[in-house]
């Protein structure tokens, strides 16, 4: 073969220059803290700070928006490299990327980009994206959030469930039925902010895993918001949000691989430090083909995850690869953690190490952003139609 014809798998410099940024922050600055918020429940506004000096918090978003201007490779990078630490703080870097600010930047006019990008990819504040409702999980083209036509406003009423940042962040893409006689053509995205009275955040869930993540409800009572915070036409809402979520799949697939790795990282750890029967745990067969197994699972899991990143850098349609991705990636991760667990046997059950943590957080991956069977049907149908 030609040099040219070859697969390069190595990173960039300036992907690993990103990689250590993150891996150091993570590791110094996040990990110490994990469980403290993870029992607290408590959202680390001074880690979202630091996220938003470092240009965590605008990934994506081109620097005359005063974003850091980087792609998805970088993306998946900084999140896994969060993940390892805590898969909870990881999720709402990811959220506030990729589904609020990502919706703005791919379908804001101008004005909208403008108003809105630089608080959001400075930290001053974050981004909510409001798909799901109390009736409508995903069956999204079921949701009953309206909005009305009133001269150069529209009127908002509706709530919202199980949205990252619903109380913490003040800017949030809001999915709303315009046209209800047109169906899933009827659904459009709409900007709203917490300046306009009647939109506020409402219960916080009290979760299994991801707790310090802010996931709250969301209430609309005859919120006024102009027709110019529409993002893109009317109607164009819903296949927008499949779009978006895309490449938020990306970042789930992204904090996924961040977890086993972490998972992972533990395993060994612990193995080659607790010993039974006069041996160390890694020396043990049994323990040596689920170590082996983990870590071939969590290589396969990132290059599905960096290839689909790579793709969607360089314009090519993810939605299979994204789907892929996630799906792969969000259910290995979960038998890491498990794994991991099993490793540490009952140790591996107390706060004392960190993956009953992981596997408590493990869970939601292959549920948000798509569950692994809507991944499933998402594959199943692009490859049918390629036949």
């Amino acid at each position: 073969m030609t040099e040219s014809s070859t697969l390069d798998f190595e990173l960039t410099d300036d992907l690993k220059a990103i990689q250590e940024v993150a891996r150091n922050f993570a590791q110094n600055e996040i990990a110490p803290v994990a469980l403290h918020y993870d029992e607290t429940q408590e959202f680390p506004h001074e880690i979202f700070k630091k996220l938003g000096e470092l240009g965590f918090l605008g990934i994506l978003v081109p620097t005359e928006y005063g974003g850091s201007g980087m792609g998805y490779q970088e993306y998946a990078i900084i999140v896994e490299e969060i993940a390892r630490a805590c898969p909870a703080i990881a999720l709402g870097v990811a959220a506030h990327n990729g589904l609020g600010i990502g919706h703005i930047l791919r379908f804001g006019s101008e004005e909208t980009k403008k108003k809105y990008l630089p608080m959001l990819a400075s930290g001053e504040t974050l981004a909510a994206w409001g798909l799901t409702e109390p009736g409508s999980g995903s069956d999204a083209g079921g949701m009953r959030t309206v909005g009305v036509r009133d001269g150069d406003d529209f009127i908002i009423n509706g709530s919202k469930n199980f949205i990252t940042h619903g109380n913490v962040g003040n800017v949030c893409v809001m999915m709303t039925v315009t046209s209800p006689e047109k169906g899933k053509k009827g659904i459009s995205a709409i900007v709203v902010d917490k300046t306009m009275p009647g939109f506020y955040g409402s219960k916080k869930e009290n979760k299994l895993g991801m707790r310090c993540s802010d996931t709250a409800g969301i209430t609309l009572d005859n919120v006024r918001v102009p027709a110019a915070n529409m993002l893109g036409n009317e109607g164009e809402g819903f296949i927008q949000a499949l779009q978006i979520l895309d490449g938020g799949r990306i970042s789930i697939a992204a904090l996924s691989v961040g977890l086993a790795q972490g998972a992972l990282d533990a395993a060994l750890k612990y193995s080659n430090e607790r010993k039974q029967f006069n041996q160390r745990l890694n020396e043990m067969p049994a323990i040596q083909i689920k170590l082996a197994r983990m870590a071939t699972e969590v290589e396969a899991a990132r290059a599905l995850t960096y290839k689909a990143a790579w793709m969607r850098d360089n314009g090519q349609n993810i939605t299979v690869a994204a789907a892929q991705a996630k799906m792969y990636a969000s259910e290995i991760c979960v038998k890491a953690a498990e794994d991991a667990i099993q490793i540490h046997g009952g140790y591996g059950y107390i706060k004392e190490y960190p993956v009953e943590k992981l596997w408590r957080d493990s869970k939601l991956l292959t549920i948000g952003e798509g569950t692994s069977e809507v991944q499933r049907i998402v594959i199943a149908r692009n490859i049918f139609a390629d036949m």
